[in-house]
């Protein structure tokens, strides 16, 4: 359901790479954006997250689950933006483990849908497998062809 919702819902976007994890933050922040979910005070304060707590946000190798905090300005709707790069997208240079390529930013306006959307995500990101073939997705095609692959409904 995820996959295609990040599809149907216009949430998605494919990038080559970026000098800097802010630069992929507000990137991964666009679709969100442009659809209504969110403004950029919320792609503020999740950057400023980052700063004040560090990279929590890379929640395992290649995966990045930019949030803010429960209440944060700027969000209107509940959903998840999707973005996937080519290169990956450092952290902390001197940590690999903090390297991520699949974006899933999350925002909340109604926390049992968050709730229910995190559990979905958690559940989609154990398969290794479906996560592999997110990190060779190049486009909604291909991840329409993972969700189809995988069952997804």
């Amino acid at each position: 359901m995820l996959l295609k919702d990040f599809v149907e819902n216009k949430l998605t976007c494919y990038e080559q790479g970026f000098d800097d994890w802010k630069e992929a933050i507000r990137a991964n922040g666009v679709p969100l954006k442009r659809e209504g979910y969110i403004d950029d005070q919320y792609i503020d304060a999740v950057i400023a997250c980052v700063e004040k707590y560090g990279p929590y946000i890379v929640i395992a190798p290649n995966i990045a689950m930019p949030h803010s905090t429960e209440g944060a300005p700027g969000v209107y709707k509940t959903g998840i933006g999707f973005m996937k790069t080519e290169e990956p997208v450092h952290f902390d240079p001197n940590d690999p483990e903090k390297d991520a390529r699949l974006f899933f930013m999350l925002a909340s306006n109604d926390p049992d849908a968050h709730l229910n959307n995190i559990m979905q995500l958690a559940d989609m990101l154990s398969n290794d497998d479906l996560v592999a073939d997110l990190l060779a997705a190049k486009n909604d095609e291909d991840v329409l062809a993972v969700a189809e692959k995988y069952n997804e409904e």
